[in-house]
């Protein structure tokens, strides 16, 4: 049996050597070198050969998680090299080929949903079934929305609340969906606490949370009253249960802002912790004080009868917000994380030693679609992100995606050797797209230069509910990605970016010319790096694998091609993939 070429590691330097013609002259002799195609390993050696003569071909390589495709004349992996016909003529140099090794195979569905005769954002925005981006049931005619998300955990339950925005809930009120994997929603339908049909405090109610403490469950909320005349709009209240799924409000139990805030309009959003050693709960409360945003800290007693205002825990440094929404603290390895969303920004993160600070300065963790995300913690040590995926009031809009509220997402949190978060899917959320659909180019690779125009080429379909997955590597300075044809007018189109020079990966509409959100990202050309994005309707997250993720709103691009782009850059993709599931319709 012959040996393998090993991995990048050990590179085969063949001898040299001269060949000669019959009657005595030299031929020219030429320098073929073998180049492994990916970051890590540029060589599996070199061979000479007289020019004019076939090429022996060498051992096959082997590359751990990856089959080996050929040798290819062009980095782009277009020209395969046929060693049973191909002379050289020249120094050259051959190149691997490479696809992932998943253990799958293209199957041909058939019961995709047609949206031939759906061309609109809104008969398309209708018929979508969200599964997983859970919307509650609409209410005859009118769709509410999923708002400000309150998760908890319990016995392999995750209780996920939210402000419910319209339909049958009256002025936010909080309401309840279950889950066990993050993959399909049970809806309770009446509401978990309703805002007050009488007015008062807390005539609309604001994000909270829910903590057991021994038998009791506490759900802290924001009370924010409509009366021109009260002296503060906004206090913090609590409700307690004897179950996860039912609560009762506690009269005339309340939180003032304190004196020392010097206002009396912003002061919202409890996050709870118990620790049954010290029999105490923590409480954190967004306000903002001088006008800078802050993260203030209390400490109750069990039975709520004492309440201490420990003071500032946290003062924003980085933007101009008047508020730090839905903040939240846990534990990942050896740092606490403080995170928060920052109006119309994005999803921000802090780290300390200590739960409660001092912490470091703030860095971005997502992008401003994917909102008022709290954490929450299953019993195996896995931490979970939820928030809700950002809409548009007009679906049809092609300048904007601002409206509050939207579908439920969630994503697990995972953090680098640095300290550094990043975000990546829900396994139970990825592991659903099991079917591997045939991609509208062969094979699984495709190569794109563009100059200053933007460069095109057709490669997935747009369904319902897919996975896209690959590895790209770029070579120049200039955005590439993910592009979705919105009306068939390239001037329309809605774009996924990645942006080496300006270190971002964005959303935007029109071609590029309108921005819609981003993240930041740190990438190096030459190097691979592969991603995921997963689509659900309009809502979809696109993840640069262990470095950034990105929510994105896209609405109308359903049964229509998805390209991929360049402009003002060469980049290669490899080990393409589009993924559905079985019974997933």
């Amino acid at each position: 049996m012959k040996n393998k070429l090993a991995v990048c590691s050990v590179c085969l330097l063949m001898s040299l050597s001269v060949s000669f013609s019959g009657c005595g002259q030299e031929k020219e002799v030429c320098e073929v070198s073998f180049d492994g195609n990916y970051s890590g390993c540029k060589t599996y050696g070199s061979r000479t050969v007289s020019s004019g003569e076939k090429l022996e071909e060498p051992e096959e390589p082997v590359r751990e998680g990856y089959h080996f495709l050929g040798w290819f004349q062009d980095v782009s992996l277009t020209q395969a090299w046929d060693f049973s016909k191909d002379k050289v003529k020249e120094e050259l140099t051959l190149y691997a080929g490479w696809d992932m090794d998943t253990g799958d195979k293209i199957e041909y569905p058939e019961d995709d949903k047609d949206f031939s005769k759906l061309r609109t954002p809104g008969s398309q925005e209708a018929a979508y079934t969200y599964r997983t981006f859970f919307l509650p049931e609409a209410d005859g005619a009118t769709q509410p929305y999923v708002g400000d998300t309150m998760p908890y955990y319990e016995d392999g339950v995750f209780y996920i609340y939210y402000l419910k925005d319209g339909g049958d809930s009256f002025n936010h009120s909080v309401y309840l969906a279950t889950t066990t994997d993050f993959v399909s929603y049970a809806e309770q339908d009446e509401p978990v606490l309703e805002a007050s049909r009488e007015g008062g405090q807390d005539a609309w109610i604001g994000t909270g949370s829910v903590v057991k403490v021994e038998e009791t469950y506490y759900f802290f909320y924001t009370g924010h009253t409509s009366l021109a005349a009260a002296e503060f709009k906004e206090k913090i209240m609590v409700a307690k249960g004897g179950s996860p799924t039912s609560f009762e409000k506690i009269a005339d139990w309340e939180i003032e802002p304190p004196e020392s805030l010097n206002q009396k309009n912003d002061f919202r959003d409890p996050q709870a912790y118990y620790d049954p050693g010290t029999g105490k709960i923590s409480l954190t409360v967004t306000a903002s004080k001088d006008n800078v945003a802050r993260i203030l800290k209390y400490t109750l007693s069990a039975d709520l009868q004492e309440v201490e205002y420990d003071g500032i825990i946290f003062s924003n440094e980085v933007g101009n917000f008047w508020n730090l929404e839905c903040s939240d603290t846990f534990r990942l390895g050896d740092l606490w994380y403080l995170t928060y969303s920052a109006q119309d920004d994005t999803l921000w993160y802090a780290s300390s030693k200590e739960r409660y600070g001092p912490y470091s300065q703030a860095k971005r963790l997502e992008g401003k679609l994917f909102y008022a995300a709290k954490h929450v913690e299953d019993g195996d040590g896995n931490i979970y992100m939820a928030g809700w995926a950002r809409r548009s009031e007009s679906v049809s809009s092609t300048q904007d995606v601002s409206a509050w509220a939207g579908n439920l997402l969630v994503q697990k949190v995972c953090r680098r050797e640095d300290g550094d978060l990043y975000l990546v899917p829900v396994e139970a959320v990825a592991g659903q797209f099991d079917t591997r659909r045939e991609l509208l180019i062969d094979g699984t690779n495709t190569f794109i230069e563009a100059g200053a125009l933007y460069s095109y080429k057709e490669v997935f379909t747009c369904y319902e509910r897919f996975l896209l997955s690959g590895e790209f590597r770029f070579f120049g300075e200039g955005s590439f990605g993910l592009c979705f044809d919105f009306n068939g007018r390239s001037e329309k189109y809605k774009m996924i970016s990645i942006c080496p020079s300006e270190k971002k990966v964005q959303l935007t509409f029109n071609e590029g010319s309108v921005p819609i959100a981003e993240t930041e990202v740190f990438l190096e050309a030459g190097k691979d790096y592969s991603f995921t994005y997963i689509q659900e309707g309009s809502v979809g997250t696109f993840y640069i694998d262990g470095l950034a993720a990105l929510t994105v709103r896209l609405y109308g691009v359903s049964g229509k091609p998805v390209r991929l782009f360049a402009e003002n850059n060469s980049v290669i993709f490899t080990s393409l993939r589009e993924m559905s599931g079985k019974g997933i319709k």
